[in-house]
């Protein structure tokens, strides 16, 4: 059973080149067994990478429909067209987006840890990016130790990040509702209730303030030591 275009659900990126999706995923819905008077569903979603042309393929069981079975109406779930609950990557397999090299092992490790539970379980990937995120702004921002929300206030209050960056940064809190759970700023590790999108929103601003704070100092550093070895080659004097 096709799905009309009206309920077509569009997912973020794909899980081979991690490019965004531009287009959506079909559907079609196959009745798994009846145990009385329950029917239970399988939902198959579908698509093709636009960039890598891959083919992707998510499955959600109890997937909600309303069908006629035998003269009846039938409600698979809960509500035509709309995803509720987890889906499963069935194809192909997630591959971890790669970070510069530049980016020591445990920033690294925790980004790549809150990229792997993303879609399994938001609220861990959540947490995990926000005490990565902590870190980083305690290490290389050089904040001060405290509860998350002053020390991104204190950032922005430094003005060392550009506006992009400040008003991503800022945001974490506003998306996040940090007024309602100030335990994701007084304990930013713990796994609480994420708010749509957070988790998401969450790791996309880490791992820009990963390349603003360690990957583009690092890369001008590289490019600073060649052109100082080509004047030294020439005779002329470094940059300081």
């Amino acid at each position: 059973m096709g799905n009309s275009i009206e309920n077509k659900k569009s997912f973020d990126r794909c899980p081979k080149c991690f490019e965004r999706i531009k287009g959506y995923y079909e559907n079609i819905i196959i009745p798994n067994h009846i145990d009385n008077s329950d029917i239970y569903s399988i939902a198959i979603y579908f698509t093709n990478c636009d960039w890598c042309k891959t083919l992707i393929l998510y499955k959600d069981d109890h997937h909600p429909y309303l069908i006629e079975y035998e003269g009846k109406s039938i409600v698979f779930g809960n509500y035509a067209g709309q995803i509720r609950g987890p889906v499963n990557l069935i194809f192909p397999e997630k591959t971890l987006e790669r970070l510069s090299l530049d980016i020591p092992t445990d920033f690294a490790s925790d980004y790549y840890e809150a990229l792997k539970v993303l879609e399994i379980s938001p609220k861990s990937s959540a947490a995990l990016s926000r005490r990565c995120l902590q870190k980083l702004l305690e290490q290389k921002a050089h904040v001060r130790t405290g509860n998350l929300a002053d020390q991104i206030q204190q950032v922005l209050d430094s003005k060392q990040l550009p506006s992009y960056l400040s008003e991503s940064i800022d945001a974490i809190r506003i998306i996040g509702n940090f007024a309602a759970h100030p335990l994701k700023s007084t304990d930013s590790g713990l796994v609480v209730d994420v708010e749509p999108g957070e988790a998401d929103w969450t790791l996309e601003v880490l791992k820009d303030l990963l390349d603003f704070y360690i990957v583009q100092p690092a890369r001008l550093q590289r490019m600073k030591d060649d052109l100082n070895n080509k004047l030294i080659e020439h005779g002329k004097p470094k940059m300081k």
